[in-house]
């Protein structure tokens, strides 16, 4: 990290230019240094086909400069304009009910039309001409919250797509049958051009619901992969994708190709804590910082405001919290509030009078603050020997076949999992990050543990001295969603050493259990049941319901680490059991502590819930942003954020 960037997404084409400069200097009294400009711009780009004007936003761009203040550049591609759509309707996608998308807002057209596909290479080049060595501009952002919307497009380019796709991982119609189990119910497919995509309102197999949306998410790379290309080979540098939170699109396989890990939230604010999970989860997918490039300055909104109010201080932490955690990028959504449209009521910097708003003055004190630290954070990064796993590959599958009702595969994470760490430095990574350097990895509800050769780096990991917390319901379903039938995992009795004699995917108050040393230990959700073998131990089992005296955690040596199975969720206190190290320090739960190493070293302590919380330092630091010299038991303020250096 060289710098800490703080500003706002800017549309300059919906005000005048003698606004323009006045927002220049607004930005100079917040202290700002970065405006996102040019995402839904195309119609003022190109307003005739092939007939560009850029003057416009050149200009922009250069005061800005001027100014100290740094450009992302966007791609438009999100909102084509509308004389595109009505000359090439089939450039329009066709959603799930086959009618096609009304041209209305954004993220209304298709991903595999060659039209679209054509428009969209021509205007990211013509921009790549214009702004890759433009002075100011220090990143890009191709599109804005890639997805598939609706579950993607229904048109007859995207079928017959599809049909090519699975004909290319299948091979053949027999095969396809086979990995899908269509013999059940008399479904087995004659050949390819038989199968649809699953339409809503019907009950659509697990299998074909998760592959169809696997081709989406491909056609959105492949979309998302050739505009970075265009832009790579103009010395576009920092090119990224904006991406929402949850890991459905998968961040490790859309950023392949990409720079710089994007991110937009607009979690409210009791949910400030969780956000910090992405945050660890970003800095992962690259092993670099990332940025935020959109959240909320104060509140959401359409034609109302949405996502309830932000008490004072939470503004200044959900900006700080991103740097803290490895970010270099805090941008808010929106730096004036628009004059009309279908976000009217959304909150911003400015009102469209361009006065301030009281959330204005947390974004001036958070700016001259990340300024007092930028040394410290830009010479320190976050290292952490705790993994959490996140997986794409389970969240798909879980999301078309739960197992336990109503599971919701992320916030179990976020609250049984991550929850436990919040004095700790964890990284949250995919399945196809690599694991030197770990001590300690945890793979709860890993559906899919047999991709990107995981099943073979895990294994070497573990011999070479690793501790692999792994379950429950991790390694039950291959990539098709379908169960095993030589046990009930894929690979991991062999590697526990166990024998798994019940299993029972339905949570009840039945079950209870104990370590076998000493204790309860609280068990929910879902229920394996173990039997020892070939050298696993026993360290905690059931002692009520019919699964007792089985096991329910065991433990065995493989070479110089071990596998720890759980065979259903515990509680954040018994994982910590497990985990067995040192937190960082002590501190009350309402604080988020990160630890900071490089050429600068220390502690970054935040508190997230609004209340009274402490720290419990054993030497003494110094506060960057005071000044002030720390030590022993400390009361932290609501929304406090201390900068410790040793």
């Amino acid at each position: 990290m060289k710098k800490i960037y703080v500003g706002a997404a800017y549309y300059p084409e919906l005000w005048d230019e003698n606004e323009i400069d006045k927002d220049i200097e607004r930005c100079k009294d917040l202290g700002i240094n970065t405006l996102r400009v040019g995402e839904f711009a195309w119609a003022d780009m190109e307003r005739k086909e092939g007939v560009f004007d850029f003057g416009w936003l050149e200009r922009v761009v250069d005061k800005l400069y001027k100014n100290g203040i740094y450009t992302v550049m966007c791609t438009p591609t999100a909102t084509p304009p509308r004389w595109l759509f009505n000359k090439y309707p089939e450039t329009r996608k066709v959603m799930n009910d086959l009618i096609r998308a009304d041209v209305s807002s954004r993220h209304h057209s298709c991903k595999t039309s060659p039209v679209m596909l054509e428009k969209t290479r021509v205007i990211v080049t013509e921009m790549a001409k214009v702004f890759a060595k433009r002075k100011g501009v220090i990143g890009w952002q191709v599109d804005n919250e890639i997805f598939p919307y609706g579950d993607g497009c229904y048109c007859e380019n995207c079928k017959t797509a599809f049909r090519s796709y699975l004909k290319d991982k299948y091979g053949d119609i027999d095969n396809l049958n086979k990995k899908w189990g269509m013999a059940r119910w008399s479904l087995c497919y004659d050949s390819f051009e038989e199968v649809e995509p699953p339409y809503p309102k019907q009950w659509r197999h697990p299998s074909l619901r998760k592959t169809w949306w696997d081709f989406q998410c491909r056609q959105i790379k492949a979309y998302i992969d050739e505009q970075a290309e265009i832009l790579h080979a103009y010395g576009c540098e920092n090119v990224g994708t904006d991406m929402m939170a949850h890991n459905y699109l998968s961040y490790c396989e859309i950023n392949e190709k990409l720079d710089t890990v994007q991110f937009n939230h607009y979690n409210p604010a009791k949910e400030l804590a969780d956000t910090a999970f992405s945050y660890d989860f970003l800095r992962c997918v690259k092993d670099k910082p990332f940025w935020v490039t959109e959240t909320q300055v104060g509140w959401n909104g359409s034609e109302y405001a949405d996502c309830g109010y932000r008490p004072v201080g939470n503004c200044y932490m959900n900006t700080f919290l991103p740097i803290a955690k490895g970010g270099e990028m805090n941008l808010f959504w929106l730096f004036r509030a628009p004059k009309n449209g279908q976000e009217l009521a959304h909150g911003a910097l400015y009102s469209t009078a361009g006065r301030k708003y009281c959330v204005s003055e947390e974004v001036k004190r958070v700016c001259a603050d990340l300024k007092k630290c930028e040394s410290f954070l830009t010479q320190s990064a976050v290292k952490s020997k705790i993994a959490l796993h996140y997986s794409s590959t389970a969240e798909n599958s879980l999301n078309v076949a739960p197992f336990v009702q109503n599971l919701d595969y992320r916030g179990l994470l976020l609250k049984n999992y991550y929850g436990a760490f919040r004095h700790y430095n964890v990284d949250v990574i995919d399945t196809c990050h690599a694991l030197d350097g770990y001590e300690t990895v945890i793979s709860p509800f890993m559906t899919t543990a047999d991709e990107n050769g995981f099943k073979e780096r895990i294994t070497e990991w573990i011999k070479n001295g690793g501790t692999w917390i792994v379950g429950p319901m991790t390694d039950i379903l291959d990539e098709n969603v379908t169960k095993f039938t030589h046990a009930p995992f894929g690979f991991l009795e062999e590697l526990a050493g166990v024998y798994t004699k019940y299993q029972k995917p339905i949570g009840n108050d039945v079950f209870k259990a104990r370590w076998t040393n000493d204790g309860s230990c609280g068990v929910s959700v879902c229920f394996d049941a173990y039997e020892l073998k070939e050298g696993a131990q026993s360290l905690a089992h059931y002692t009520e319901g019919e699964f007792a005296p089985l096991s329910v955690i065991t433990e065995r040596k493989v070479g110089k680490g071990r596998v720890i199975l759980v065979g259903s969720v515990i509680s954040r206190d018994d994982l910590l059991r497990l985990v067995n190290r040192k937190p960082i320090a002590e501190a009350s739960d309402n604080v988020i502590l990160v630890e900071r190493s490089g050429k600068e070293n220390g502690i970054i302590a935040v508190e997230t819930e609004n209340t009274d919380g402490y720290i419990v330092l054993e030497s003494e630091y110094t506060e960057v942003i005071t000044g002030r010299k720390l030590s022993g038991k400390y009361k932290i303020a609501p929304y406090e954020a201390l900068v410790l250096k040793k």
